[in-house]
């Protein structure tokens, strides 16, 4: 074969591999451009409800999308409302819209905020505590070990009820793919359950609700003499009102009535009228007892304890037990059940759809020893 032959065979040769490095580049430029048109195109889509932060629990993808919006009951886990009758149904809310609810209501209900919340698989909710009798002794090494005082048990069973909202939307809305429907869900239950409760916890009559820590007998006698399940208050020294003279001193007797143990965490509590009386108080050498949060998001504090203001705590009236300071982590339980149940109602409130949700939520007093009231009245 001629020299001639073989450069023409080799200048073929590298002809055809260059043609093919070249569709090859054209090809993974292509790939590339549609990559690329395709993430900016998912960046103008708005995002749906449900898909936010990458990765997508299917479960809340499904209630959010299907049943919220759409009203498919396919897949999604039901919830029986009754315990003794598994036939009136709603749809178990995902686990982190019910947190949202639950941080929420944590927020802006301050009674659950400093109490004991804790969380129950059924209806019911019951604890033993223990009073009286002295369970040990002291001997000598060889001494005679006498029979020591059995404790008496007592069983707290917090009264507990339903509670639910309802609020509504506009189907129209609802097929919004930007209207965060989880978002407005979990807002508008977490307000409406937030103003029921609160008051519940405080004045509530324990019929079909949680029994309030105001409503209970209260009494001037100490610890370890009234009956158990009393709470003790002290007097402010006038009916109605504080005491003419020095009124910080009945404060501080109302500190110094809750037990030290129970002083670890304790808290006042009470409205914003009654606290606005107490911040006008001063010491003997014109120091308001009323000190305001040292940071940004650190409570006021009152004698060197927080001040919690709850709105549905009375007002400065004769009689009235308007200022309770305790340990309410140790003094009052909230027993709830762990899912918020939600039924769909599209037919109620035509154009409408309205969200009926439901939680089973019990409170009452677990231990009188650890709130003490203070009552507007001379003794």
């Amino acid at each position: 074969m001629t020299d001639g032959v073989v450069d023409g065979l080799e200048a073929s040769f590298d002809a055809v591999v260059q043609g093919e490095r070249i569709a090859g580049l054209e090809q993974e430029m292509a790939a590339l451009k549609g990559r690329v048109d395709g993430a900016l195109l998912a960046a103008r889509r708005p995002a749906l409800d449900g898909v936010k932060g990458g990765d997508v629990d299917p479960a809340r993808a499904a209630f959010v999308e299907r049943y919220l919006r759409q009203g498919h009951e396919a897949g999604v886990e039901l919830k029986s409302f009754s315990g003794a009758s598994g036939g009136a149904g709603g749809y178990a809310v995902p686990r982190e819209i019910d947190q949202l609810i639950d941080g929420t209501l944590k927020g802006i209900s301050p009674i659950r905020a400093i109490a004991n919340v804790v969380r129950t698989g059924t209806a019911g909710y019951r604890k033993l505590v223990t009073s009286g009798g002295v369970v040990s002794g002291w001997a000598s090494e060889t001494g005679a070990r006498g029979e020591t005082a059995t404790p008496v048990f007592n069983e707290i069973a917090p009264p507990s009820g339903e509670l639910y909202a309802n609020p509504a939307a506009s189907q129209a809305m609802l097929d919004d793919a930007q209207f965060d429907v989880e978002g407005w869900l979990a807002g508008e239950i977490a307000r409406e359950f937030a103003a029921a409760e609160g008051a519940a916890f405080v004045s509530g009559n324990g019929t079909n609700k949680p029994k309030g820590f105001l409503t209970y007998t209260t009494t001037s006698e100490a610890d370890g003499v009234r009956a158990f399940g009393s709470l003790q208050y002290v007097a402010s020294g006038a009916a109605g009102a504080f005491a003419a003279s020095n009124p910080q001193d009945r404060l501080i007797d109302l500190v110094q009535s809750l037990r030290a143990p129970y002083r670890q965490g304790a808290a006042f509590v009470m409205n914003s009228a009654t606290l606005a009386a107490i911040r006008k108080m001063k010491t003997s050498d014109g120091a308001f007892i009323w000190q305001p949060g040292l940071a940004a998001g650190q409570p006021a504090t009152l004698l060197g304890y927080p001040v919690v203001e709850a709105e549905d705590m009375p007002d400065i009236a004769a009689d009235s037990l308007s200022i309770a300071f305790g340990n309410f982590q140790a003094g009052y339980v909230i027993a709830e059940r762990s899912e918020t149940s939600i039924l769909r109602d599209p037919f109620s409130n035509k154009p409408f759809v309205h969200f009926y949700a439901v939680k089973r939520i019990g409170g009452g007093v677990a231990n009188s020893d650890a709130i003490k009231l203070m009552k507007f009245a001379a003794s």
